[in-house]
Formats: structure tokens, C-alpha cells, sequence
């Protein structure tokens, strides 16, 4: 128990209405909303965010530095994807109502519905949700470090990463029309960025046989 709390104070609070605090809103099949201790004050090591999607809508990647998240599927469906930072692979993990899959704390990953009006719960044991944003990286990290840490062409960078909305939360973006269902996992984009040109003494093959740091 957090012995912080007045639990006899006339301003603690015992319920709040999640409905009407929305972390962000996409449209009206797509949006989070939000509880942590910011909204109710008695809360302790637990938080929430009530998520809604229609088919193929992807909880962008993403990670939270500082709280486990446990995904519950309460209608519809979706696949948890996380990548293992010990095994360096993606798992997926597709849940129905009822069934839940785990995040470890700081694990990289996202949510994509495989059905329309997919409702997911996100429980965290920490009371307020910090997250950090794969959109944010993408975007706040200057193209000439990116291009020179991977060796890429810079102005290929700027150009490829344009689009990109930062705090994008649900994609793909309204209006997007390029984009393959995201649930056709086996299918690989088709665009690569340039091989590297510097004058390494050995190159990967190309592509390279780690698909999540060549192509876009």
C-alpha cells in the first residue's frame, strides 16, 4: 500500500469515467483512452489504456521504459507482436476475447486488429504509462546521425521517413492508401534502401539477413 495516500481525505478518489480521457483519437473506431494516477489519485502501481481499433489499425511500435504492460483482448481480435531482446526475433502472439499476451517491461512491440471493433485493455504495474514512441525516434533523431551510424544516404533518409507523423499512436495515417494489410505478415516491403558504399572490408549480403534494420 502507498502510504503516501490520505485515504481519509475528502479530495481522495475511489472511481473516475476512463471514457472521458482520450490519450489520443485516431477517428471514431480508433482511439486510447487513458487511466493512471493523474486521473485517479489513489491509484498505486497500476495504470491503464483502454484501446479500441478496426481491422488492420496498428498500435504503432513502441516501448515503456518503465512498467510490464499485460494486453487483454475483451471483443474482436489482435496479434501482440514483441521482439525478444535475447533472441533477436519477433514474436507474434494472436489473442480473442478472453486471452491475454505479456510484455516485458522496456520490450519493443505493438498491437494490430485482425478484426473490426477490437477492444484491448492494457494493464501496467506502474500508475502512470510511460511510453517512448517508435514514430518519435524516427523522427527527433537527426537524419545525419541515423545515416551515418547505418550507413545510409541522408537525403534518402529525409525522404523516406517524411510521411511520418510523429506521435503517430494508431496507423497507418488517415488518408493512406499505399499500405498492404499489415496482418499479411510473410509479405516484404519492396522498396530497400541503398546498399552501403563506404569502403568496408566486408559487406552483409544484400539484403541483409536482419530484415528490421535494411528496408522500410
Amino acid at each position: 500500500m502507498n502510504t503516501n495516500i490520505d485515504y481519509s481525505s475528502p479530495s481522495a478518489e475511489f472511481t473516475f469515467d476512463v471514457n472521458k480521457s482520450t490519450l489520443f483519437k485516431k477517428d471514431s473506431r480508433n482511439y486510447i483512452n487513458v487511466l493512471g494516477v493523474e486521473q485517479l489519485n489513489t491509484l498505486e502501481n497500476v495504470s491503464l489504456l483502454d484501446i479500441f481499433l478496426s481491422e488492420d489499425n496498428v498500435v504503432e511500435p513502441h516501448y515503456h521504459q518503465n512498467a510490464a504492460e499485460l494486453v487483454y483482448c475483451i471483443t474482436g481480435a489482435a496479434t501482440v507482436s514483441l521482439l525478444n531482446p535475447f533472441t533477436k526475433k519477433i514474436q507474434n502472439y494472436p489473442i480473442k476475447p478472453g486471452q491475454v499476451a505479456n510484455v516485458p517491461q522496456g520490450w519493443w512491440h505493438y498491437e494490430i486488429a485482425t478484426e473490426d471493433d477490437t477492444h484491448l485493455l492494457a494493464i501496467f504495474d506502474a500508475p502512470t504509462p510511460e511510453v517512448i514512441l517508435g514514430s518519435d525516434i524516427l523522427k527527433f533523431t537527426p537524419a545525419n546521425i541515423m545515416a551515418h551510424t547505418y550507413c545510409l544516404d541522408e537525403e534518402q533518409w529525409k525522404k523516406t521517413i517524411a510521411p511520418v507523423v510523429p506521435t503517430t499512436y494508431i496507423g497507418p495515417a488517415k488518408g493512406c492508401n499505399h499500405v498492404k494489410s499489415a496482418t499479411d505478415k510473410q509479405t516484404k516491403p519492396k522498396h530497400y534502401m541503398k546498399p552501403c558504399t563506404y569502403p568496408y572490408p566486408y559487406r552483409y549480403p544484400y539484403p541483409h539477413p536482419y530484415p528490421y534494420g535494411t528496408y522500410y
